[in-house]
């Protein structure tokens, strides 16, 4: 219970940890900049590095395969910044889409345009999804068997960029598939793994990724920090110019208090995934519960895998701003697609390319977290049901 409403919008941001607030607090004391030689300085090195750790560990990564960054939408851009051709989906996250879609417009052609005969412009194509929201694996292939003929990119300088599951919608990709294509064509694959983290036991390493972006505040952290995940071998640009923090790779003092709650986040979720296993029967059971109940429903992605605390889901013909008020009147804070948006809500980009019609339109999304129990779903089943 999280003031005078059932927290159910964890996919947006989660309550912070009481582990994530005790280190911070701890943190708070002494001077802490970690790139000072004294004591001082070295003793915040010490705690940066043992939360490389434990976010490694939860990642199933190396430490100094870990870059700390400002959160999610930073490790996003400063992952794809230094690729001239970005091949990626339609259901992929603002911050994705963003990057990809200032690329192709630096591309454009037309008069006046100084780039528009220059074959460096960086560019992007989208990946089809299927209705369920699910990468067209067909079309992957497609485009990376016809790059040498239609790019003037190099291989070398294309990434594919799926993010792991969606942030609205829980739905899984398949990334074994999607890393087999791109290692077949020669190109470099990341993934936005900002929803998967914490909710199972990550092995980026023997994922095949290239690159993977996290973010702390979705597994009960503080925001503000997050980190970007480099397989060795992989060269990577800072975003900033500046003291060369983080070897290199992202310029800038640390963010020590985030860093420190980052860690005990991480080390606190490494032992609560159990907790989400359980959280995927109790989701069905609300979704099954609402369905027999009432004959307008739709859930979406319910075909296919899915994170276990994530439904996306319309519920008779009121629209998604109406239902996510009428729920916070009754004690509910679920949300309308992501929450990556200043606050407006709009019409959900990830339904259209799952082509939901006016489902897109009535979609809200519930997304149970660390502190989130089975009542939680059971109370809101009854609710939806009546509404």
């Amino acid at each position: 219970m999280m003031g005078a409403a059932l927290y159910l919008d964890n996919n947006a941001t989660a309550p912070l940890r009481p582990a994530a607030v005790s280190a911070m607090q701890a943190a708070m004391g002494p001077p802490a900049n970690p790139s000072s030689v004294h004591f001082y300085g070295r003793q915040a090195r010490l705690q940066v590095e043992s939360a490389r750790a434990d976010v490694a560990m939860l990642a199933g990564s190396r430490p100094s395969d870990i870059v700390f960054t400002s959160g999610g939408t930073e490790a996003n851009n400063l992952a794809l910044s230094g690729f001239r051709h970005v091949i990626t989906s339609a259901v992929e996250h603002d911050s994705v889409l963003g990057i990809a879609h200032n690329f192709s417009n630096a591309g454009n052609s037309g008069a006046g345009n100084p780039r528009a005969s220059n074959p460096r412009a960086r560019k992007m194509t989208v990946i089809d999804v299927d209705p369920d929201g699910r990468i067209n694996l067909a079309h992957l292939e497609a485009i990376l068997g016809g790059l040498e003929d239609t790019s003037n990119t190099p291989l070398g300088q294309t990434i594919v960029s799926v993010m792991a599951a969606n942030n609205e919608t829980g739905v899984i990709q398949p990334l074994e598939a999607i890393v087999a294509l791109a290692r077949k064509a020669g190109v470099a694959v990341h993934s936005d793994m900002v929803q998967v983290l914490g909710k199972s036991h990550l092995d980026f390493a023997a994922s095949g990724l290239d690159f993977a972006s996290l973010s702390a505040h979705k597994i009960g952290g503080p925001t503000g920090v997050g980190a970007l995940i480099v397989r060795p071998g992989q060269a990577l640009s800072s975003l900033l110019r500046g003291g060369g923090q983080e070897g290199g790779r992202r310029s800038g003092t640390e963010n020590f208090l985030g860093i420190a709650g980052f860690g005990a986040a991480a080390k606190a979720a490494f032992e609560d995934v159990g907790h989400y296993r359980q959280m995927g029967g109790w989701r069905d059971a609300l979704e099954a519960q609402v369905m027999q109940a009432r004959q307008d429903v739709t859930i979406f992605g319910r075909g296919v895998d899915r994170i276990p605390n994530t439904s996306c889901l319309a519920v008779g013909s009121k629209s998604s701003e109406t239902m996510v008020m009428a729920l916070d009147l009754a004690g509910f804070a679920v949300s309308a697609g992501s929450a990556c948006s200043s606050g407006k809500v709009h019409e959900s980009h990830v339904l259209k390319a799952m082509q939901a019609g006016e489902g897109a339109a009535r979609a809200i999304r519930v997304s149970g977290g660390w502190q989130t129990r089975a009542q939680d779903f059971e109370k809101l089943a009854e609710v939806l049901a009546e509404l």
